[in-house]
Formats: C-alpha cells, structure tokens, sequence
C-alpha cells in the first residue's frame, strides 16, 4: 500500500514528465486516485476571530467522509497548528471544534491502521500522545467543542483541553478495551485525573459510553447545553476569559497545571507563589488597581 506522501510524490514525478514529454497540461499524466488525493481539503483548519471576538481562535476537524477519524495527516495538521496557535502573542483562548455534523471526532483511523505493521502502529500513538500533549501544553486555555460523538482518540483530544462543553446529544467513551488494546494517547492518565480512579477504571475497562449529562455529573464536562448550542455556550465562556489580564489567565494555568503534577501541597504552594510573583511587575497588574480604583473597565495589554 502506497502511502499518501509516496502518492503525492509519484504526483509530482509526473507532472515532471509531463512537462518534458508535451505541453498538454500535467494533471494529464496524474492517475485518478492521485487526482483525489491531492484535491482533498485540509482536515483542520484554523481560524481566528474579528472583532469584538480577538484573542479567540477555531481549531477546526474537517474530515467529514469518516468523521474526523484522526489519521497522520490530520495529527500533522494538528501539530501544525498549535505550533501557529502557540507563536501567535495575540491569540488567548482557543476553541477545539468540528465542522462535522454530530461528531466531534471518531477516534483513530482504524482503516489506515489496519494496514500499519507494529512498529508503525506504536509509532503513530506515540506521536499522537505526544500531539495531544502539545495540545495541553498550551498556555492559554482551550475549550473543547463536543457535538455528538467524541470517542477514542477524539476523548483524548477533548481531554487535553481545559475545558469541554457538550451539547446534550454529546456521547463520549474509550472503547479501546473492546479491541483489545488500552486508551493510548493519555486516557488512562488524564481521565483519572479528571473523574477519579474509580470511575475511570469503569468507563475504561467496560468501554461505556456516557452522555453529556453525566459527564457534567462526574466533572468530566462542565456545560451540557441544547444540541447544537455548545459552540455558542463555548464562545460565550471563551468572551468572558478574553476580558481578563491575558497574563494573569496564562499564570493561572500555569499554577493549576504545574501545581496538580507535584506530590504534596507545600511544593503546589511553592509553583502558585512563583507564578503569582511573575505578575507582580507587569502593567496589566498595575492596569487592573487602576481600572478598580476608578470604576471602569480595565484594558489590558498583555504587558
């Protein structure tokens, strides 16, 4: 089997050909498949907001012909676009969501897998955990978008984000157990850390599917709002955070993420303080006395 990037290649060896064979156009000498390929659209697409919205950008899954199903282009794409997301100074909350009607994203491409040896299959979850750890180490927050189904990898990635927000035809599980494999892109590590031990052997080892309701029950979610609403419920929450000192949200996240990876409350303590001092010669801070002091609303810069 032909992987995409020796698609693409072969594609371009006979545009190569085509020009010195005629001067008939090269898409002539491209096999139909190839064709496809190359006019498929980008499976995420990232997009930043306009005012009264700057700061908030779309982290976008558009692979509707398997549900966003992530396969190596689309972790590529995705690592790609943190990358741009991180070195943007001017983005401050960023919203995970997909295009696909009732599906947030179905997990890993089985298909593609099924034709990978072992040491390709261990070497795709290892990049996809590493994807997803890119995602979470992000210093502004994220809010996962959840419509319909988010299961497997697409868990996973909803996982990595700060925050999720379902509509309440939302289904989310791990159902890795069922192929006898394990969640491999850092379920068994961070469900846990969200829900609980307890529950989270549950859902992992039975691969139950909860609904939306649930999940806000278990602290898995924290909104479940009409089908079809969550987007709106998420930029709602993504406006509010966008009003606040950027550094002061960054700082926060920092202290939150950090401070839950030490043992014991004394070194937590320790990260809050050293995050807390980082702010205390910014403008923003000063910004905010001022604002207060004068009964108006606070500009900040960042700064």
């Amino acid at each position: 089997m032909r992987t995409s990037r020796g698609l693409l290649l072969a594609a371009v060896a006979g545009h190569h050909a085509g020009r010195h064979a005629s001067a008939a156009p090269a898409h002539r000498f491209l096999p139909v498949r190839e064709l496809q390929i190359l006019a498929q659209p980008e499976p995420v697409r990232l997009k930043k907001l306009s005012a009264p919205d700057s700061g908030i950008v779309e982290l976008t899954l558009e692979r509707p012909e398997v549900k966003n199903a992530i396969n190596w282009e689309l972790m590529r794409r995705l690592r790609g676009a943190i990358g741009k997301i991180e070195a943007d100074a001017t983005a401050k909350v960023v919203l995970v969501a997909s295009s696909v009607p009732g599906i947030f994203c179905a997990g890993a491409d089985l298909k593609e897998r099924r034709l990978m040896s072992s040491s390709q299959v261990q070497e795709y979850t290892n990049s996809l955990r590493s994807t997803f750890s890119y995602v979470e180490a992000l210093p502004i927050p994220t809010i996962a978008v959840i419509e319909g189904a988010a299961l497997g990898g697409g868990l996973e990635l909803a996982l990595s984000c700060d925050m999720l927000i379902c509509g309440e035809n939302a289904t989310l599980g791990l159902p890795e157990t069922g192929l006898a494999i394990i969640p491999g892109a850092g379920g068994t590590q961070r469900l846990p850390r969200i829900i609980g031990r307890s529950r989270a052997k549950e859902l992992i080892f039975t691969g139950r599917r909860c609904d939306a309701a649930e999940a806000v029950m278990m602290g898995l979610a924290n909104y479940c709002v009409p089908a079809g609403e969550a987007y709106n419920k998420a930029l709602e929450v993504a406006r509010e955070i966008t009003k606040k000192g950027p550094l002061g949200i960054k700082m926060a996240k920092k202290a939150i993420d950090q401070g839950m990876g030490v043992s014991d409350m004394g070194s937590a303590l320790a990260v809050e303080g050293e995050c807390y001092d980082q702010l205390l010669h910014t403008r923003d801070r000063l910004e905010g006395l001022a604002a207060f002091a004068e009964k108006r609303k606070p500009v900040y810069n960042g700064e």
